[in-house]
């Protein structure tokens, strides 16, 4: 029996009634708000940057509102979509369209309504460019990654991850109407960041993507690559963002936080792949933890520093 079929008596074995509480819970779970905030940490200090100060507060607020509904449409999709090795999985086994919390159907309609109006809301309440690019990040995360290139290469985090980049995008058009170089290398800042954050997690959950099929380069590839590879593109990372300096003409607090954080991201690859190369246990979430770490004080510093005088 199949993977995807024995997911699928699981999620259907799961089904059961749920009260108001659990149910808005499980709405809320298919959204992934973790991934959410994320993405959103890297919206409202572009939005600083491109207004060089502080923009509308409502425009932010608006912004980001549209943002959240937007990416939570694409990760319910992604639910959706993957609920037959979601059930088979351990890491994912809770969600709740394997638990039963809510009906394929149910998610089906909620994504939908969720990209329908951070659509209009983002139409209404920013830019027609934010609300495009919006539409083009979901359309992207759903038919590109998870339709397509998921579970038929290793190379599905690195094309895949450009939906995760939009946020980007959407925050400069929202207050400018327009795009210009500064965020398309913010863009890439983030392109080239997301598979050394997600390869150390296809180490640590190498065995629940092998058991479903899904050639993450955790699987198909050694230790020592998948470690060489993340030195790679850490590397790539923190050169892109230094590019903002002189494109963007950052100051000081931006360019010491690039360096700085940059090169403290860079130590961690470097100490997974000499591990591997050793033979001895790794410890692939400190990786996984320290990008989020420095992606977070990278915009951070994208924030601040347009308010400084220095």
């Amino acid at each position: 029996m199949s993977t995807a079929v024995e997911g699928k008596e699981r999620v259907g074995a799961e089904r059961r009634s749920v009260g108001f509480r659990t149910k808005a819970r499980a709405y809320l779970a298919l959204t992934k708000p973790r991934v959410i905030e994320l993405l959103l940490v890297t919206t409202a200090p572009v939005m600083i940057l491109a207004a060089n100060g502080i923009p509308n507060p409502w425009l932010i607020l608006a912004t980001l509102f549209g943002g959240a509904l937007s990416a939570g449409s694409a990760n319910a999709f992604n639910c959706y979509i993957d609920r037959d090795i979601d059930a088979v999985m351990h890491r994912t086994k809770r969600r709740p369209l394997v638990t039963g919390e809510v009906t394929p159907g149910e998610a089906l309609v909620f994504a939908w309504v969720l990209g329908a109006v951070s659509t209009v809301w983002l139409l209404a309440f920013t830019t027609w460019l934010a609300a495009v690019l919006s539409v083009a990040a979901i359309l992207f995360y759903v038919f590109v990654y998870t339709l397509w290139l998921k579970r038929r290469t290793e190379q599905n985090i690195i094309w895949g991850g450009i939906a995760g980049c939009f946020p980007v995008l959407i925050g400069w058009a929202a207050v400018t109407g327009s795009l210009d170089w500064a965020p398309f290398i913010l863009f890439m800042v983030v392109f080239l960041w997301t598979p050394p954050h997600y390869w150390p997690l296809s180490l640590k959950y190498r065995d629940d993507y092998e058991s479903v099929g899904v050639p993450m380069l955790g699987v198909v590839r050694s230790r020592q690559v998948v470690g060489l590879q993340t030195i790679l593109y850490a590397w790539a990372t923190v050169a892109c963002s230094l590019l903002l300096v002189p494109v963007a003409s950052m100051g000081l607090v931006y360019t010491l936080a690039a360096a700085a954080s940059g090169a403290w991201f860079i130590y961690e690859t470097h100490r997974l792949y000499g591990l591997a190369i050793r033979g001895e246990e790794a410890r692939p979430m400190r990786v996984f933890h320290a990008s989020i770490s420095y992606l977070t004080l990278l915009f951070l510093a994208v924030a601040i520093d347009p308010l400084l005088p220095f």
